[in-house]
């Protein structure tokens, strides 16, 4: 059985430069040979049978591919799906965050780079939070995306490395690996 796959495109946003049509998106990740792909909203979020090989792979070579037949450059974050599942379940700001779409997962394409977050955790970013997890962080921000002290910090530490989607985006990615 092939195991789901998630791959999030950053920077691939409506209205910005960097458009990707979701079915050059799904076209591109079926001519790799990955199976079955399927696109969530029109901001470059593809869920895929992964067939052979590891996430990061074929977030390389999804990567990659854009470049070659886009010509756009777009830095590409895969992991299984069942990680970002159990990542999303286990929500560790659950009992603060009263708006999901104002709770940030952050997902890098590599783990380790979460570890640069660490000095930020341990700060007082009140009333914003932020939880580095093994696999993801969480950022809560309470006022808004756009406006947030934390957020601005968090992209200053990793640049590029990561991607976040908010947590209702985030679940139906989740319900997308899980076919439903």
């Amino acid at each position: 059985m092939s195991t789901r796959c998630v791959a999030l495109l950053r920077g691939i946003n409506v209205g910005s430069a960097k458009r990707i049509a979701m079915a050059d998106l799904r076209r591109i990740v079926a001519g790799l040979g990955y199976g079955d792909p399927r696109t969530l909203l029109n901001s470059g979020n593809v869920v895929f049978d992964l067939g052979s090989g590891t996430a990061r792979e074929a977030g390389a070579r999804i990567e990659q591919a854009i470049a070659t037949e886009l010509g756009v450059t777009t830095r590409v974050v895969a992991l299984k799906g069942r990680d970002l599942a159990a990542a999303v379940a286990a929500n560790p700001l659950a009992h603060v965050a009263t708006d999901p779409a104002r709770l940030q997962v952050l997902v890098c394409g590599d783990p380790k780079a979460l570890a640069r977050l660490k000095p930020l955790e341990a700060e007082d970013w009140t009333p914003e939070a932020l939880v580095v997890a093994p696999r993801v962080a969480w950022l809560w921000c309470a006022g808004g995306v756009a406006d947030s002290r934390l957020g601005a910090a968090v992209h200053r530490l990793l640049g590029d490395q990561g991607t976040a989607r908010n947590l209702a985006t985030m679940m139906k990615i989740v319900a997308l690996v899980e076919g439903r």
